[in-house]
């Protein structure tokens, strides 16, 4: 079987998305198929980052497109960013040849239609792979306005990706509610967490010794929050605990709050570290892949932050790894998330917090509670919660989705087929109009 796989990051870069399509790729190649990857040439977080235009890598064939850099302070330069690099895949699909089957992700946005189209034109099975959804998440941050032309237009071609799709893979069920809501048969979606790498990461206590040592953590209780720093996970609550806990009666120098990935909002963590003058926060950049591991041992609370308009949007997958840690957390964000699901059955072993979004009270009890514990909490072996999202568990599965035969029209309800068909003329007609 021949595969085309389409994102806009991939291997080396350190993105979660970059790492999961991956582990796909490898293990499509380790089934026997013949795999390509289409994707950029430069860093998502670091665009200072330059990767070779072409490579056979592990057999997996790699073309990488040129893309602006306009870096991301603005969402025109955003926009741009996305929308050079879809122009120049867009020119490079009308070259390729028929592929059996493509997987699209979800960066940048609109990838996915061309992944429809490239199918529609060409051939094969397509498949979505939903690791955000947009225009609803641009609508939840108020970058679009929900009845603007351009959150219809984006919604359309959304839902025209979405109908055309072999098989839809939602992270949740809160996502699978949104797709389905959209007019997508639930039999066609199919939910599908993010795995951990629980064969390559977990507790390493050396690692964590010399990463808390070689960033003068040695001597601190760390409250880490590692991964994605983007406004669909508002910072806000556990900064002013940062500063609550800096300051009069409350001062904690024990205390130290370490930030280590990338995006937009880290900056503002730095900002608002230097505005306070907070000497309890460290930014730290994303960490290589065989850091991971000692880096997130390095953590004696990992936190986890949703905004309350994302649910079914978006999908913070930082828990799994910190699952297969066996280190306590505490999720800041709405009472009802796949993240406050996971954390009520694993309150008791893992020592699970929650905490609304602004409840600063409640975070620096959590905080402080885990932080006095005598003596410190023991971390845990793999459990079988970790277990559930494990890469070994989750990755055959995606895989053998994918390898399934093709559901043609004529498999459904005939009613359910004509619907579709319609659907899919109208979503067209309506976006190129």
């Amino acid at each position: 079987m021949n595969v085309l796989l389409l994102n806009q990051c991939f291997y080396p870069d350190v993105m979660a998305t970059a790492q999961q399509l991956t582990d796909l790729a490898l293990g499509l190649a380790k089934e026997g198929h013949r795999v390509t990857v289409l994707t950029s040439d430069r860093g998502y977080d670091d665009p200072g980052q330059s990767f070779p235009r072409r490579e056979t890598w592990n057999g997996i064939e790699i073309i990488r497109l040129s893309s602006l850099s306009l870096g991301k302070e603005t969402r025109w330069r955003r926009a741009a960013n996305f929308g050079s690099f879809l122009i120049n895949c867009a020119l490079k699909l009308r070259t390729l040849p028929r592929f059996d089957t493509v997987v699209a992700l979800t960066s940048p946005p609109l990838i996915s239609l061309l992944g429809s189209l490239f199918v529609r034109r060409k051939g094969g099975k397509f498949f979505f792979w939903v690791m955000d959804l947009n225009p609803d998440e641009a609508i939840a941050a108020g970058w679009l306005k929900e009845h603007s032309v351009p959150a219809r237009v984006l919604r359309r071609l959304l839902r025209y990706s979405l109908l055309r799709a072999e098989k839809v893979i939602a992270l949740d069920h809160f996502m699978k509610q949104r797709i389905v809501a959209k007019g997508v048969d639930p039999e066609r979606v199919v939910v599908l967490p993010p795995w951990a790498y629980d064969d390559t990461v977990s507790y390493d206590e050396g690692g964590r010794t010399a990463f808390r040592a070689r960033h003068n953590l040695a001597e601190k209780f760390v409250v880490m929050y590692a991964g994605n720093h983007s406004p669909c996970h508002p910072l806000d609550t556990l900064l002013e605990a940062a500063r609550r806990l800096s300051e009069g009666a409350a001062r904690r120098t024990d205390i130290v709050f370490c930030f280590v990935g990338g995006g937009s909002e880290q900056k503002k963590v730095r900002e608002f570290a230097a505005r306070h003058n907070l000497e309890n926060i460290r930014c730290l950049p994303y960490q290589p892949f065989d850091m991971l591991a000692a880096s997130l041992s390095a953590a004696d609370l990992h936190t986890i932050v949703m905004g309350d308009n994302f649910v079914g949007i978006v999908h913070p997958c930082k828990l799994y790894n910190i699952l297969a840690i066996g280190s306590p957390f505490l999720y800041i964000g709405p009472a009802e998330s796949h993240i406050s699901e996971i954390a009520g059955r694993t309150k008791d072993s893992y020592g699970a917090y929650s905490a609304k979004t602004g409840d600063v009270d409640a975070v620096v009890n959590h905080i402080l509670d885990e932080a006095t514990r005598t003596p410190r909490r023991a971390r845990l072996p793999v459990s079988e919660i970790a277990n559930a999202f494990s890469r070994t568990t989750l990755l055959p599965r995606l895989i053998s989705l994918i390898q399934m035969p093709a559901v043609t029209e004529s498999q459904t309800s005939p009613q359910r087929a004509r619907r579709n068909t319609e659907m899919n003329k109208k979503e067209i007609g309506q976006s190129a109009s």
